[in-house]
């Protein structure tokens, strides 16, 4: 009995080695915005101003880390109000039918320089993808107001088809790329 006590902690004891991080949006130290060319003449960006998030962990096992988001849709902002207005319609995110967006990983592929490769779901529009981000590692320590920080930055490419969202003329615009910086403090 104290053998599979002494085990079942020292198992807890293992889980418990990752810190737990909420990302940072009451602060703006996170962001998620997207570039997709216009009409292939220029580049059009955007943001989404609503979203959450938290993530775990572990210095000792970085390959265990784990990231969760939600995304609302609603709050898309490509600063042009009609412009917004045609995002949020069945044309593009269908806000309507699919209020949030989520990605959840799977699992997390580092490398030895502050890079790695995160793999998880993203549903959007109704529809679930495996994707890769390629992610960066920021920093992280002591933040002035005596909590601690962890900061990334994580980047990918989307097809638009993927998701069924409807394509431009040509399909000038079917490529979108995503970059998500998010800066967790620890709880």
């Amino acid at each position: 009995m104290k053998k599979l006590l002494l085990i079942a902690l020292l198992g807890l004891s293992g889980a418990a080695a990752a810190d737990r991080y909420v990302v940072d949006t009451k602060g703006a130290h996170a962001f998620v915005q997207f570039k997709i060319s216009h009409l292939g003449f220029s580049w059009l960006y955007g943001r989404f101003d609503s979203f959450s998030g938290e993530f775990n962990f572990d210095e000792n096992d970085p390959s265990a880390a784990r990231i969760q988001m939600t995304v609302d849709t609603n709050s898309v902002n490509s600063n042009h109000t009609a412009r917004d207005k045609h995002l949020r319609s069945d044309d593009f995110l269908n806000v309507a039918a699919h209020p949030t967006a989520t990605f959840v990983s799977k699992s997390f592929s580092p490398a030895s320089d502050g890079h790695g490769t995160m793999t998880g779901d993203l549903t959007l529009n109704g529809v679930t993808q495996e994707i890769e981000l390629d992610v960066k590692f920021i920093g992280a320590g002591k933040d002035p107001w005596g909590g601690e920080r962890r900061g990334y930055e994580a980047t990918t490419e989307l097809s638009l088809s993927d998701f069924k969202l409807k394509k431009s003329v040509d399909g000038a615009y079917e490529q979108l790329w995503l970059t998500v910086s998010v800066e967790g403090i620890k709880q």
